[in-house]
């Protein structure tokens, strides 16, 4: 587990994993981030109250880095990838070391079920939840048990881990799209098992949201610059939603002015103005419907769905043009997260 600001998440995500049962040994390795919230102290608190923790250094604070420390730092043969900002369901690990037997794969993963406790959080997690949100992958909200391109958190053969050569840590987000796409290339098998669940607590305010979606979609461009199409379709999605956006800005200033002619303004305008009436009726359909909670609720729904296509979009073009280099979630630094009873 990669730990960096997380005083408000980590003894729930660790009590999650110590409360797994197994008929196996287990032990969880928390790669410790230089935080500045507590979270290092209260880790420390922890492990030392429960021999099972260990604890290793990760003083970049990078997620790939993080995970191959404490995957190098761990002693038996199956990993299994945890966040702290989530919560394992009742018998994940079970059930997920029974997969693996059972398929014979090299990587399992399951749904992330996103939640939330305030109207902004709760908005994002239905979003999250939700195919015009984040793009349908099957990690969720799929039902469909079988092979899969990629798998959410992961439950991995070590030594198929070591054989492809860990996470790679030039790439700060969707190491684990890139970690499962060696494993494919390597010819074994990654699985998506429904019957798998974790519960995800997403960003707590606007800007935390904007910055995480924008660093997201940057390392996606980086992706694509790598691997082409490799990528999935849905990823091209959000950019040309930005790229409508700008183009409409820039044609409504031309109206404006009076420098496209009344033919071509009608045609031009049919071509990016519909496309974005259509995407705000959308938004509005989505924060309306059934489901939607309350006023504040679906007022954030509203706000968020743009955010997260337009942050992320705009991150990816970005990524594209000139690379991810140096790009980091800046939502993860510094902050005082909100508290769960």
């Amino acid at each position: 587990m990669p730990v960096l600001n997380e005083r408000d998440y980590l003894e729930h995500a660790v009590g999650s994993v110590l409360s797994q049962e197994l008929a196996v040994p287990a032990e969880l390795v928390l790669a410790l981030g230089p935080s500045s919230d507590g979270t290092t102290e209260l880790a420390k608190r922890l492990a030392a109250a429960d021999d099972r923790i260990r604890l290793v250094d990760n003083p970049e604070a990078h997620i790939p880095v993080g995970l191959n420390a404490a995957i190098r730092a761990s002693r038996y043969d199956t990993v299994i990838r945890v966040d702290a900002h989530s919560e394992l369901s009742p018998g994940y690990a079970a059930r997920a070391l029974a997969t693996l037997q059972r398929t014979g794969a090299a990587n399992v993963g399951g749904v992330m079920h996103a939640d939330g406790r305030t109207p902004f959080q709760k908005a994002v997690a239905r979003l999250y939840n939700s195919p015009v949100g984040l793009g349908g992958g099957a990690y969720h909200g799929g039902t469909r048990e079988g092979e899969a391109e990629s798998a959410y958190l992961g439950v991995m053969r070590r030594a198929v881990v070591e054989e492809v050569g860990f996470f790679d840590e030039s790439i700060r987000r969707g190491e684990d799209w890139e970690l499962n796409l060696r494993i494919r290339q390597a010819g074994h098998l990654v699985w998506f098992d429904p019957q798998l669940s974790v519960t995800y607590w997403p960003r707590e305010s606007w800007i935390r949201l904007a910055r995480q979606f924008r660093a997201t979609g940057a390392w996606r461009g980086e992706l694509v610059r790598r691997f082409g199409r490799r990528n999935g379709i849905r990823f091209f999605a959000p950019p040309a939603l930005v790229a409508i956006v700008a183009a409409a800005l820039v044609l409504a200033g031309l109206q404006v002015t009076g420098v496209v002619g009344q033919a071509l303004s009608w045609v031009l305008s049919a071509l990016l103005y519909l496309p974005l009436l259509a995407y705000v009726l959308l938004v509005l359909a989505v924060a309306a419907l059934p489901g939607g909670g309350g006023p504040r609720q679906r007022m954030w729904t509203a706000i968020v769905m743009p955010t997260m296509h337009l942050s992320w979009g705009i991150g990816f073009l970005g990524g594209v043009l000139r690379g991810a280099r140096d790009t980091v979630d800046a939502s993860r630094l510094g902050t005082r997260n909100t508290p769960l009873p």
